[in-house]
């Protein structure tokens, strides 16, 4: 796609949603990922809009990714989230993946929450578990902003020493135990997927410094961070990686835990909303 027709694309997207809720300008966006549908915040007046209506929006093909845009208020803020993400093992383009992120940025998001399913390299991080994202290690193959430049997204080159912001991750840990909840902090090494990884792949990630493995989260950290939006991660341990005691590979098995989840991550967006 033209960079042009791109921003286009970005634009019309956006004002679609400014047409369906006039006057609504989030600061804090949400993107959940694979099982939790249930743990969307408690919004006050929210309204909700299928992928489907809005131009340009790709097409959710995998199970547990509900297809939604639910804007609301919560603690005085107002709040965009998004119950389903895109892949790049789905087929679509990077820039694609990236674009319904770009809409929430117009619209005026100044602070993303993102969330996934993950699979652990490391014996002490458990399914059920929760890791908040420190730095990730980029195996994808790809950069989503890749031929995409122009002045308005932000600066060609940008700085990810700090992709996922230190001060809130603080905040998120501390929600975190204020809870109860199990969790970490760590790094998320990020495949291309869709099959998992072989049990070699896991010695050399884990031997490389990674704690999790995913195949979302990067695509939509890069880009934020391109645009000046702080970003946090808190990613749920779903299972051990290949040839790790205890591994699980099964999709079906990531939703079932993912219900069990969400409620806790629920409670946690429901704080960090107010802290954000």
């Amino acid at each position: 796609m033209e960079i042009k027709t791109y921003i286009g694309a970005v634009r019309k997207a956006a004002d679609c949603v400014k047409t369906k809720v006039p006057g609504f300008s989030p600061s804090v966006g949400i993107i959940l990922g694979s099982g939790l549908a249930k743990a969307v915040p408690t919004l006050e007046r929210s309204t909700v809009i299928p992928y489907s209506d809005i131009p340009g929006f790709p097409r959710t093909t995998v199970a547990g990714h509900m297809g939604k845009l639910i804007l609301g208020h919560l603690h005085g803020r107002s709040v965009a989230v998004m119950q389903g993400r895109f892949h790049y093992y789905e087929g679509h383009s990077m820039e694609n993946i990236a674009l319904p992120l770009r809409m929430l940025e117009y619209l005026g998001i100044k602070t993303v929450f993102l969330t996934a399913a993950v699979g652990s390299v490391r014996e002490e991080i458990k399914p059920g578990h929760f890791v908040a994202v420190t730095d990730h290690i980029n195996f994808m193959g790809r950069n989503p902003l890749r031929a995409f430049h122009e002045e308005e997204f932000g600066e060609m080159f940008p700085d990810l020493v700090n992709a996922y912001d230190a001060e809130l991750r603080k905040k998120v840990v501390a929600v975190c135990r204020k809870h109860k909840l199990p969790v970490h902090e760590g790094v998320y090494t990020a495949v291309c997927g869709p099959s998992y990884e072989t049990p070699a792949e896991i010695r050399a990630f884990r031997a490389w410094g990674g704690d999790v493995v995913g195949m979302s989260v990067v695509p939509e950290v890069i880009p934020a961070r391109q645009m000046g939006i702080k970003v946090t991660a808190l990613t749920w341990i779903s299972n051990m990686c290949s040839g790790m005691k205890g591994a699980s590979l099964n999709h079906s098995e990531v939703l079932e835990l993912g219900a069990k989840v969400s409620e806790g991550l629920r409670l946690v967006l429901n704080d960090f909303i107010k802290v954000a």
